[in-house]
């Protein structure tokens, strides 16, 4: 294993600030974008006042309030699945109220000032709209209470979407974004993830060793390749972290690590995976959430090429060494920060 200099202890530390990630976390992607007009004609007077102007409907006024149909609760706006039915609960507060949402960054959040206190407000992930608040004074292991206009949800039962809930139970995608040791050591934490195995990827040489592709002449990158449940987390959320722990803005770089074998580069497997990863780098950039725009190439994964053991779960196999409490451990930490509702039990 090579020696490391302090100015080696600095070559993976590059990642995003705290008040980047944050922004990243609640990013709203916003695959649905329509104008005024467009959502006026679609949405209901009631419908549009709560989901674009961020009203708030009567209290025990809404239809889905007593509902207790075995099923999913969707946007009204767009149709992205926010709850279901295990997740209700009747908190007798006048609205529609649930301990948690659907695992993949469905919802984002913000704080609102409005009326004088301090709320956190929840929109829908996908179009932006207005659900409702997010309160900590739910009754389950929780904590939580997504205390939710019921104009905009729509309501599903599970005799329609009984094949949409049979949903595959495992899905890859292949990320770099510089040294696999940090990145793999993140993802291993993420709840939902199954496996994250660190390789070589995006180009030419086969069968590539470490040394080789340290030599930049490959064309490959370090990358780690996850495998998770989508029914536990999502493309968008796993992108959410990758964006967090890395600084997509710097070309062939990453801290004192300099090469293409360090790029930010997002390998789907799939055009569903390629729409996911153009969407969220172009909502980023629109956010303008770094002063720099993003460099992360989107490309289509070929081969992967598993790397060597001495480079599998290097953090858990070498935490007391000064690279991983220096470099590796602050990337943790933030990543546990951010996300800490999303670490693994």
């Amino acid at each position: 294993m090579m020696v490391f200099t302090v100015f080696t202890l600095q070559s993976c530390a590059q990642s995003t600030s705290n008040s980047e990630a944050e922004k990243i976390k609640n990013l709203a992607i916003s695959s649905v974008n329509k104008t005024d007009a467009e959502w006026k004609k679609e949405l209901s007077a009631e419908q549009y006042y709560v989901l674009r102007e961020k009203g708030t409907e009567k209290p025990f006024t809404g239809e889905l309030l007593l509902n207790k149909e075995i099923g999913i609760y969707k946007c009204a706006g767009c149709g992205n699945e926010l709850f279901t039915d295990e997740m209700k609960f009747d908190s007798h507060c006048g609205w529609p109220s649930f301990d948690k949402e659907i695992a993949g960054g469905k919802i984002t959040t913000k704080e609102d000032t409005t009326l004088g206190m301090k709320r956190v407000e929840i929109n829908c992930a996908k179009c932006d709209g207005h659900l409702g608040h997010i309160f900590d004074d739910g009754p389950t292991e929780t904590g939580k209470r997504y205390c939710v206009n019921s104009v905009s949800l729509s309501f599903e039962p599970a005799s329609k979407t009984k094949k949409e809930i049979v949903k595959a139970t495992s899905d890859t995608i292949t990320l770099g974004g510089g040294c696999f040791w940090c990145i793999e050591a993140i993802y291993e934490k993420l709840d939902g993830v199954k496996s994250v195995v660190s390789g070589y990827a995006g180009g030419q040489t086969k069968n590539p060793s470490y040394y080789e592709t340290s030599s930049g002449k490959t064309g490959h990158a370090e990358v780690t390749q996850i495998v998770f449940d989508p029914n536990k987390t999502s493309v968008e959320e796993i992108l959410k972290v990758f964006f967090t722990v890395h600084d997509p803005t710097t070309l062939n770089s990453q801290g004192a690590d300099s090469g293409t074998q360090y790029r930010s580069i997002i390998l789907y497997k799939d055009n569903e995976q390629k729409k996911i990863a153009t969407e969220i780098i172009v909502a980023l950039n629109k956010a303008k959430v770094y002063n720099n725009p993003i460099v992360t190439e989107v490309k289509p994964l070929i081969k992967f090429y598993k790397a060597e053991n001495s480079h599998q779960d290097y953090y858990a196999s070498n935490i007391s060494e000064p690279y991983c409490q220096m470099v590796i451990q602050p990337k943790i930490e933030k990543f546990e920060k951010i996300f800490k509702e999303r670490i693994k039990k």
